[in-house]
């Protein structure tokens, strides 16, 4: 088992600025803020990195800076969000030049859905290609990974975690149950990082931990330690804020949008995609009161 992947690893955004561009500046000061919380690891360029958008140089370059700027201090894994086997080999070995420590991959996104038999090659040549660890990344409503797919995905050593998204609680507790003594089962249920956790989660990668890294944070360690009243709170807070960003209609907007309101810089959303408008904004602000997270003193809601 990887022992690496546990804890919380945030699903960190990629600032763009006005024309498109990583904003180096932003994208640094977000890794030293986050790693001042504690995580175990970085996740760069997944779905809430907006990884899905991302050229081949500008994962080598996004992936590049991560690794440049972590310095060692924890893994850094690379999202690679593809539709077929060629280019997810191109985008996993890009960002292996740039000195990843693992890839996290999704099954092809657009529409149909390959076989069990067919996702086995595909990871497999992924992994064969790359030379590095791949994380199946269960995250298309249309087309998850089962249980037994898993198995046999396990069974050719194509992957070495599991990170289970959407809203499957059940999928999450089969997943946890058959092969959490094996592999590494990282839970993406954003709304539910508490219950997962007490089912036996061995940690989180996911878009919360990018907006509040610190509370999921706290929330793993009172779970660990059995400080059940403490988890509750922090658990409450996290379900209001996610509440308030999960809108499939400006999903990278609010995310970026909660990140500034703590005073935090994010950048832009990549077109067609759009900023948090003020009415969002607003919406945002009542929800961190509600939660009782203090917004930063300069912050524009």
């Amino acid at each position: 088992m990887v022992s690496w992947l546990r804890g919380v690893i945030p699903a960190v955004i990629t600032p763009f600025d006005g024309q498109g561009r990583i904003d180096q500046a932003a994208l640094r000061e977000e890794i030293d803020y986050h790693l001042s919380c504690g995580v175990t690891a970085l996740c760069a360029g997944g779905s809430t990195g907006e990884g899905a958008g991302l050229r081949r140089d500008e994962v080598k370059e996004l992936n590049s800076i991560f690794v440049e700027h972590v310095k060692g201090r924890v893994p850094v894994i690379a999202g690679v969000i593809p539709d077929t086997t060629d280019e997810a080999v191109e985008l996993g070995l890009a960002a292996k030049e740039a000195g990843v420590a693992a890839l996290q991959v999704t099954p092809p996104h657009y529409l149909f859905q390959p076989g069990i038999p067919e996702l086995v090659s595909y990871y497999s040549e992924i992994h064969t290609k790359t030379q590095l660890g791949v994380i199946l990344y269960n995250v298309l409503p249309w087309g998850q990974v089962t249980p037994d797919g898993v198995a046999k995905l396990l069974e050719a050593e194509a992957i070495i975690a599991v990170k289970q998204s959407g809203s499957n609680m059940h999928q999450l507790a089969d997943m946890v149950y058959r092969f959490g003594k094996q592999v590494p089962v990282l839970s993406a249920v954003d709304d539910l990082l508490y219950p997962s956790f007490v089912i036996g989660a061995h940690g989180t990668l996911s878009a919360i931990a990018s907006i509040l890294p610190r509370q999921c944070v706290e929330l793993y360690e009172a779970v660990q330690s059995g400080d059940h009243t403490k988890a509750r709170a922090l658990h409450n807070q996290l379900l209001v804020i996610w509440r308030a960003v999960n809108d499939p209609n400006c999903f990278y907007g609010l995310i970026k949008g909660a990140i500034e309101l703590q005073g935090r810089r994010a950048g832009l959303p990549r077109r067609p995609h759009r900023a948090a408008n003020a009415e969002e904004r607003a919406r945002l602000g009542r929800a961190f009161e509600e939660a009782g997270i203090p917004l930063a003193a300069r912050a524009k809601v």
